[in-house]
């Protein structure tokens, strides 16, 4: 089952706060996850975007796949390339 990196959201109606976490492609959005590895809020200005960066390199190089949001996130607020999904 391949495993991907993908926001689940919190926070309550018309305030979203969204965690990072890596998980299995088939599981719901806000379901069981494998690990939280960050968090996004998208309300302040700028938006506030927090990873870490050990475990996104871990996951990475495990083979996870980023959805195109967060890869956006990531190429943004970090310096790390992400590889296209293949």
């Amino acid at each position: 089952m391949p495993v991907r990196i993908r926001l689940a959201r919190r926070g309550s109606k018309k305030r979203p706060f969204y965690s990072i976490v890596v998980t299995h492609s088939e599981a719901p959005r806000d379901g069981r996850f494998i690990e939280r590895i960050g968090t996004y809020n998208p309300l302040t200005d700028p938006a506030a975007v927090t990873f870490k960066t050990d475990r996104l390199d871990y996951w990475l190089q495990q083979g996870a796949q980023p959805t195109d949001t967060v890869r956006s996130l990531i190429r943004r607020h970090t310096d790390r390339a992400v590889p296209q999904a293949s």
